[in-house]
């Protein structure tokens, strides 16, 4: 079947393409605009539209601008579908990726440790007219009549895009060092420490309790050693992340390979990250005996709680998500931890480290709305529907 031979009602949209690039898009901004410390300019906001082109440009910045884009226009291309097709999609993604690009290279004008630069723009929108022009001949394919939307619905419910969503965003998230395995979340810690100790000391006035639970914790750290902590923390990730993509699955998916696949990326990009951040050698300094112990065990509650109604495994999911929260939150930190950051080399993709960092932080929260309206009786949306057969 070729794409003249499709008829107008068989042609699919994507609300999984549309969502993703709205969170791309808000990405792109925040990685370019951080850390939002905005002054006033001597010169207009566009004025790096005639600028004279830049003494040094490198091959390295040319070639990252136009990466950097391509996704978008991709995304843009896939987003459209069926609406926009053809030339017509190629042209919107290029538009789309000049205009997103323009607007940030102006607000850079304000912003003392960016420059504003006409190439970075001409170059972004290259990258979203190449990202389009690739997308093109594969968006019917893969939307309409291809092997991945057949495994799209074959494999995962119909409504769990934006279940679908935060699973591909989690593996990206351990990219960010962190103090144990799949120790996400711990963002309630960094705004407390932000704070200023009269502040902080007020809150515990406030809610006694939450000084005492601290407390309790610190004796605990104290008596039991880092390895346990850092098994209970790493079976609690394992068995949210596994249970999380048990929902968005059907219960005819290959389950085990799936699951097997995604814990596999996220160790290889946890690796990646680890010998880009650090150095080689530091690569698999996280494969510890409380990590591997933490995994194993969270795969054994996998293997049992997998198999149960939707039901049960959103709340064993939200119970898992509630004792990470908690740990990651109000343990002790570990001053190794504390002093490996200190050889943490940001470098050239400072704004990339720093998109982890936030994404980590708060990817366990995204998961709780999800699920809390997943429980939510009047709520008909896909958070309810997905997954659930009766």
């Amino acid at each position: 079947m070729t794409d003249q031979d499709i008829k107008p009602w068989q042609r699919r949209a994507s609300p999984l393409a549309r969502q993703a690039l709205l969170c791309l898009i808000l990405l792109i901004a925040y990685a370019s605009l951080y850390p939002f410390e905005f002054q006033r300019a001597a010169v207009g906001p566009f004025d790096y539209l005639f600028a004279p082109l830049p003494r040094w440009i490198t091959q390295f910045d040319v070639i990252t601008n136009v990466l950097g884009y391509l996704p978008l226009g991709m995304l843009t291309v896939l987003a459209l579908h069926p609406a926009w097709r053809g030339v017509r999609a190629v042209v919107a993604a290029f538009v789309l990726g000049a205009l997103l690009s323009g607007g940030i290279e102006a607000l850079q004008t304000y912003l003392p440790t960016r420059v504003a630069s006409n190439v970075d723009l001409a170059t972004n929108a290259l990258g979203a007219l190449i990202g389009g022009a690739i997308a093109v001949p594969l968006t019917s394919p893969l939307l309409d009549r291809g092997w991945l939307r057949h495994l799209r619905f074959a494999w995962f419910e119909r409504h769990a895009s934006l279940l679908l969503v935060l699973l591909a965003l989690w593996p990206w998230a351990q990219a960010y060092p962190q103090q144990f395995l799949f120790g996400d979340g711990d963002l309630v810690r960094q705004i407390w420490l932000w704070q200023d100790p009269d502040v902080t000391g007020l809150v515990i006035d406030w809610v006694p309790r939450l000084g005492q639970l601290q407390d309790y914790l610190s004796e605990l750290d104290a008596v039991a050693s880092h390895a346990l902590w850092e098994t209970v923390v790493s079976a609690s990730g394992t068995v949210l992340a596994g249970l999380l993509a048990t929902l968005a699955m059907r219960r005819t998916a290959p389950r085990v390979p799936l699951l097997c696949a995604m814990f596999t990326s996220a160790f290889a990009i946890k690796a990646i990250a680890s010998a880009w951040q650090f150095s080689p050698a530091q690569a698999f300094d996280w494969v510890t005996a409380g990590a591997i112990y933490g995994v194993v065990i969270g795969a054994l509650v996998l293997l049992v709680a997998g198999r149960g109604p939707r039901a049960l495994r959103g709340a064993v999911a939200l119970g898992a998500l509630v004792v990470l929260l908690v740990f990651v939150n109000l343990l002790p930190a570990n001053p190794y931890y504390e002093a490996a950051l200190q050889s943490w080399r940001q470098g050239r993709y400072v704004h990339f480290n720093v998109l982890a960092r936030w994404l980590a932080w708060t990817w366990p929260y995204l998961v709780l709305i999800y699920l809390l309206a997943m429980f939510d009786p009047s709520h008909r949306g896909p958070a309810r529907t997905a997954g659930v057969r009766r």
